[in-house]
């Protein structure tokens, strides 16, 4: 009976041991698991984190590649505008900076650092003033259309007028050869425009562009600035015709200044008349 007793102990004893055994082997492997779910988590932090530095220097970097990619835009434009006026500049000159001047008209870039666009009287406020050579009643265009109006101008800042203030009217022409009426913003969409005082006999069909038409001496002409819409007859004699914008204000940054070289000369002829 003793006997029996004591293989028992003994049989049990190592069931413990075995046991014992396994969970120690249990528990190295599950700490192999541990350290192997840490490695693979501080990786994947790691990972995340230069991904994220990585972001963060691209995004900080944008400024700079904006601000070169707008000075390349603005020597284009500049060529363009050479070959439009048909100066006898080649296509290749070099274009001088901060304004350059082409034909009766002197462009100069400009950045956009503050911009109200939620009134009836935006505005926006520009990096050039008057020891940039910026004068009041100079254009503000870009590429896309004609965009506000210097209307103050301090030394290093001017405050403008934009194209989305009740207050501006833009001399627009149909086409290149078309009919002439002023174009102002329509006050309520973001890039809806109206063209009136077109004379009832034009012909007028939808998606015909519109152009400044150069009798102003605030923008030069032949600037596209919308496509037709819609059109009305007021009072029997004129149309009114709904025009879509080229130019996303909610967008814009880097415009260009432009100033008529000759525009005092132009006032003083017309005063004495």
């Amino acid at each position: 009976m003793a006997r029996k007793k004591g293989i028992r102990v003994i049989f049990n004893a190592a069931i413990f041991i075995i046991l014992e055994i396994a969970a120690l082997a249990m528990l190295r492997n599950s700490g192999v698991m541990q350290k192997l779910w840490i490695s693979r988590g501080f990786h994947a932090v790691s990972a995340s984190v230069w991904g994220n530095v990585q972001d963060l220097g691209y995004y900080f970097s944008l400024k700079q590649k904006n601000d070169e990619l707008a000075k390349e835009n603005f020597a284009l434009a500049q060529q363009i505008r050479r070959y439009r006026l048909l100066t006898g500049k080649d296509l290749s000159d070099t274009v001088r900076t901060p304004a350059d001047t082409a034909g009766e008209y002197r462009y100069m870039p400009a950045e956009i650092v503050r911009m109200a666009n939620n009134s009836q009287h935006n505005y926006m406020i520009i990096d050039k003033g008057s020891e940039d050579g910026v004068e009041e009643k100079s254009g503000i265009i870009t590429s896309e259309g004609a965009v506000g109006i210097i209307d103050a101008v301090s030394r290093h800042y001017s405050y403008a007028l934009s194209f989305r203030n009740s207050g501006i009217s833009i001399s627009a022409r149909i086409g290149k050869e078309g009919a002439v009426g002023p174009m102002k913003w329509d006050g309520r969409s973001s890039r809806g425009a109206i063209l009136s005082e077109i004379p009832h006999h034009i012909g007028i069909s939808p998606g015909d562009t519109v152009y400044t038409s150069g009798y102003s001496t605030i923008f030069p002409p032949d600037i596209p600035l919308g496509t037709t819409g819609e059109s009305r007859l007021v009072n029997g004699a004129t149309y009114e015709i709904k025009v879509t914008l080229f130019e996303d204000f909610s967008r814009l940054r880097y415009v260009t200044i432009v100033n008529h070289t000759g525009k005092e000369e132009l006032k003083e002829l017309e005063e004495e008349r």
